[in-house]
This record gives structure tokens, sequence and C-alpha cells, in this order.
């Protein structure tokens, strides 16, 4: 069993003298001594330090009042998820789990051992309200892989208590400064014991080149944000944050469109393989997420109903579909993230970052190869917006309409990629293509929903229950497809006026 704490702290250089006097600064009434802890924490990590790379530490504690495991994720800027498990010898499974994107195949080993003395302060305002901990850190570091030796230092750290301001530390900060106090060069105390110690150090952030050049930097440049949204999302997706499992889809989709967009710039015989594993992982990601999302339609559609046109158990029905389908899904995506098979994938997108397939094209000046490759994915919108419009309502424009969202989406994300290389064209056309795109998936949505209204009819009616309300929301679902098809003319118009690149 875990817990998540939202951490926000600072950490300060520190010498003999210890903590200035902080009363009155940022409302603090008092500073209330809560004595010393001893704490002993083992800090765990690769061989070659990947946690310690994305500033990820897992640790097992004792001392103080929340001895065990701890696993913190980078939030922001001195922001930090921890997640806590209770004291074990082995690293939790749960916590190996989260980190199992960067470990991958990897070991757990431990690499560093932490002694601190922590000289504790509650630092209060005039209610007694707990503003912040300030404590005075006399700590000692012994690497126990990967190198060998001993540092030690003080340091002074002050963490916001829960729900507290952010601007409060702030204030905090500006006494300490006026008393000689200055920020920690080390992001966190493993950082400063690796920097301090003998042997191997995190390896720096693969950002590839500094100011993209040719075509292929440009690619590229997308590429890595994409494989990277992927595994910095995985964690979150586990952990079924909001939005997590949708974000890392999307990711996935990027990937795999620009793959296709410039494929004149990266080698197909490569990247198709790795586009195929991409549409796998998207569709296994996709499971419970499409349930979930339509079953929020229908909900939001039959609550907007008055009490009298809702004829049977018509919300019981509803709720049993929407349950049905989640069943399952959760532990089959868990499944899908440990297993060999989306591993591989990470791997073999770090061999795509790390050594980039490209080809003749992507030496090339990036304004004329982007900007053709957009123009070419434009294209095949075009022809299927024109499509969806000369064809009567029915079937037939439905599936025109789909196919147009589609291929909106992959052009939206070449104009994504060539955007910093092309301007305000493509960042423009990137715009009025997420516009269409929202459209197009409304249309798309209303048929889905349809759909699932005439097999939930069905299903009552064959429980001699009316069907009254499922045909009511039908009809309205309807007025939505219309309302969308109707606006498809004034939206493609403007879309088309835009496109410049």
């Amino acid at each position: 069993m875990t817990e998540t704490k939202r951490e926000i702290e600072r950490k300060y250089e520190s010498d003999e003298s210890g903590l200035p006097d902080l009363t009155g600064a940022g409302g603090v009434a008092s500073v209330l001594d809560r004595g010393v802890a001893e704490l002993d924490a083992t800090y765990y990590d690769t061989s070659d330090l990947r946690l310690a790379s994305a500033s990820i530490t897992l640790r097992r504690r004792t001392g103080g009042s929340d001895a065990g495991w701890h696993l913190k994720l980078p939030v922001g800027p001195g922001v930090r998820d921890e997640i806590r498990a209770s004291l074990s010898d082995a690293v939790p499974d749960e916590l190996a789990g989260l980190v199992r994107s960067r470990v991958r195949e990897g070991q757990l080993v431990p690499v560093v051992r932490l002694r601190s003395s922590r000289d504790v302060r509650d630092l209060v305002d005039a209610r007694g309200r707990l503003l912040a901990e300030a404590s005075v850190d006399a700590v000692r570091a012994d690497r126990l892989f990967g190198g060998e030796g001993s540092a030690q230092w003080t340091e002074i750290e002050v963490e916001l208590a829960d729900g507290g301001d952010p601007a409060f530390l702030d204030k905090v900060e500006k006494r300490l400064r006026k008393a000689g106090v200055r920020p920690s060069r080390s992001a966190s105390k493993l950082a400063r014991a690796l920097a301090e110690t003998k042997g191997g150090h995190p390896r720096p952030r693969d950002t590839g080149p500094a100011e993209p050049v040719t075509a292929g930097d440009h690619v590229m440049a997308y590429i890595r944000a994409q494989r990277d949204a992927i595994v910095e999302l995985d964690p979150a997706v586990r952990r079924d944050a909001e939005e997590a499992v949708h974000d890392m889809r999307v990711a996935t989709r990027r990937l795999r469109s620009t793959f296709r967009s410039f494929h004149k710039v990266l080698d197909r015989e490569v990247t198709d393989p790795i586009g195929a594993e991409l549409k796998w992982l998207a569709g296994e990601l996709g499971v419970g997420r499409d349930h979930e999302v339509l079953a929020e339609r229908l909900g939001t559609a039959l609550g907007e109903l008055p009490s009298a046109l809702v004829s049977g158990p018509v919300n019981e029905r509803l709720h049993s579909w929407a349950k049905a389908g989640e069943h399952g899904s959760r532990r089959r995506l868990l499944g899908v993230l440990d297993s060999p098979r989306y591993l591989t994938l990470l791997d073999t997108l770090d061999a795509v970052v790390g050594d980039p397939p490209t080809r003749k094209a992507a030496a090339r000046k990036p304004d004329k190869v982007l900007a053709k490759a957009v123009r070419k994915d434009f294209d095949k919108v075009s022809a299927l917006v024109g499509e969806a419009l000369e064809q009567p309502p029915g079937h037939g424009r439905d599936e025109a309409m789909h196919e147009a969202r589609k291929k909106a989406k992959r052009t939206r994300y070449a104009a994504e990629t060539a955007t910093p290389a092309v301007g305000g064209a493509a960042k423009t056309l990137a715009k009025c293509m997420k516009s269409l795109q929202s459209l197009l998936g409304e249309h798309q949505d209303s048929v889905m929903a349809r759909q699932t209204l005439r097999e939930l009819s069905a299903v009552a009616h064959a429980a001699g229950e009316s069907a009254f309300t499922y045909g009511l929301l039908y009809g309205r679902e309807e007025g939505r497809a219309d309302l969308a098809e109707e606006a498809l003319p004034q939206v493609w118009a403007a879309t088309q006026a835009s496109m410049e690149v």
C-alpha cells in the first residue's frame, strides 16, 4: 500500500552558523524546536544511474517519522511527488513498477548511503498553523556501488507545509539570502553525493543539437520529445493520473504520424516496424479510454434531460454498461506496461534517437523538405474532406469524415514538427488542423454514441423496458452530428485559407 505526497522544498548551502532567525519572514510568528532526528537512507539505482539521470530518487530510509521506502518523481523546479511505501527489505513491487520505463531489464542496486542528523524547526503563524518545516542537516554520504569514497556537508532544507502557498518560500528565501545563505548547487542530496564521491555520474540528458539546422535535426527533435513524453508519462499512467493515458496515447500517435509524414527524411525500413508497435501500444492504451469517454458523454447527456423524459432504469443500465467496459482494462494495461514487448519498444525508440536512420533529404535545409511533407499530408485531408462534402448524409459521409479526421491529425503533427523551421504559416496551419480535428472528432463521437444507444435500446426492449429515452438521446446525437456537418464547409474554407506552407 502506498501514499503520495506533493513535496515543495528548497535546499541551501550551510556553514557552522546553523539556521538564521526566520521570525517575521512571510508571517512566521514562532520557530519551534522539534529536536534532532537521526536518518539513515540507502539510495537505489541502476549501475549506470538511469534514475539519477532523470532526477528520480528511490530510497529506503529508517529513522524519523516517515521511515519506509520513498520514490520521488520530479514535477517541476523544487516540486516532486513523493510516493511512500512501508518498510521492507526489498524494493516494493509497486515502486519498482513506477520506475520500470527507466530501469527496464536493468537491476536496482544500492548506490549511496546517506546518514543525516536533522535538526528540525517548525515555522508557524500567529494561530499556530504550520507554514513550513526548516531543518539543518549534517550529512555523511558513502558510495556503495560504481565508485568509492565519502563526502560530508551541512545543508538547510525548507519544505512547505501541505496545502501551503509556494510564494511563502520566496519570502523565506529572501530572509535567508539577507543572512548570507545561498541556494544549494545540487538539486538533491543524492546528486551532491554522486558528484562528491569517486565513480560514475548520471548521464547528461540527451537533448540533441542546441539549434536544429537540417531537416533531420527538426524531425528528430520532435521524435525525441515524443519518446521522452512516453517514458515520463509511464509512472502517471500506472498511478491512473488524470489524462495520463490520453496524453501517452497522443505521444504514440504523434510518433507514428511523424515517421509516416517524413519518410523522405527517415528510412521506412526501420521506422515502419516501429510504427506498427506504436499502433499496438496506442490500441492497448485505448481499450478502456474510449469506453470511458463515451460513457461520460452519454452520462452527461442523460443528466441534462428533465426527469419526466427519463423512462425506465436508463441510468442504471448505462452505469452497468460503463462498469462492464472498465472491468479488467486497468489490469490489462498494467500488464502491457510490464511486458517485454513494451520495454523493447522503448529500447527501440532510444536506438532511433541515438542513431537516427536518416536518408539523403535529412541533410538538406529544413524549410523546403518539411513544407513539402506537410503539403502532401494536407492534400490527403483535402481529398477526404471533399469526398465527405459530396456524400449524402449517411454511412458513406460518416466514414469519409472519420478518415479525414485521422489525416487531419497527421497533418497537424507534421505542421507542429515544421513550425520551428517554417514559422508562422506552419503554426497557423497546425492550429486550423486542430480545429478541424475537433469538429470531425465531435462528429465521430456522435456516430459511436448513436451506435451504443441502438445497442442499449435493443437490450432494454428485450427486457421489457421502455426504449423512449434511448430514442430521445439518439435524436439529440443526430442533431449534434448535423451541426458538425453544417459547420464543416466553413471550417474547411478557413483551413484552406491558412494553407500557405
